[in-house]
């Protein structure tokens, strides 16, 4: 689905492994859906995380779930763990990725706690397979959190700062684009998302340096702008405007 970069002048795309991905959708997840004993549960606030990538879910006595850990062997995969990262602005086909952690629950105090055995992160790009050492040493990205709020402000507040940005899409990127939105932003860059009639497909505007913070991101995108406002407007949009404005 990805259109690739913006351009050449970037200089580089760099984007986060699958270990950072993993982490970061793990990170800002606030609901995951758990399948254990033949039964599957959905839960809202239940979970969190540890330094390591360990989730430790807190259940109901009353669920079947916590029977189904405690009566589960020890050590043998039992359990798996679903977390889907929405786009936080309202774009066709919202989930940008799904995450499932296979394992085994072990009850600690009031939490069941999943040793991972199976990690597997899947993309518009395909699936892939994390590495369960890669997974516990990786951090999630700086902006995983905050990036909801950054994105629907964007969208919301900035939609001639969007519009400005698609200075450096690609003319043929944008070849019967009908609506564009920002759908994702990390340390490495932000990622349009170009709708046309009948589908979509996704532009990657690669930051010139990492962004650590949110103030750091605020440079990032003003140097973005700044290259956009020295970039020619590309004749696809200028065409759509004048159509619609007739």
């Amino acid at each position: 689905m990805g259109e690739g970069a913006a351009g050449d002048s970037h200089g580089w795309a760099a984007a986060p492994g699958a270990a950072e991905r993993a982490r970061s959708v793990l990170a800002a997840a606030w609901s995951c859906a758990v399948t254990a004993g033949g039964g599957r549960e959905e839960f809202v606030g239940a979970h969190t995380v540890d330094e390591d990538g360990r989730v430790r879910v807190h259940v109901p006595e009353d669920s079947a779930l916590l029977a189904a850990a405690i009566c589960a062997p020890r050590g043998e995969p039992s359990a798996v763990l679903e977390f889907a990262d929405v786009a936080p602005v309202p774009v066709r086909g919202r989930i940008r990725a799904r995450l499932w952690l296979a394992g085994w629950f072990a009850p600690e105090e009031e939490h069941l706690v999943l040793h991972a055995t199976r990690i597997v992160l899947k993309q518009p790009s395909g699936a892939v397979v994390v590495g369960l050492d890669e997974f516990a040493r990786a951090e999630p990205d700086p902006l995983a959190v905050a990036e909801a709020q950054l994105l629907t402000h964007l969208a919301d507040a900035h939609p001639d700062a969007v519009e400005r940005l698609t200075r450096l899409v690609r003319p043929e990127s944008l070849h019967g684009a009908v609506r564009v939105q920002p759908v994702a932003v990390d340390r490495h860059g932000l990622t349009l998302r170009i709708e046309r009639a009948r589908a979509h497909g996704d532009v990657r505007l690669p930051f010139h340096r990492p962004a650590d913070d949110v103030g750091q991101l605020t440079e990032r995108m003003h140097v973005l702008l700044t290259q956009a406002s020295t970039a020619s407007c590309p004749r696809v949009l200028q065409r759509q405007r004048t159509d619609g404005d007739g």
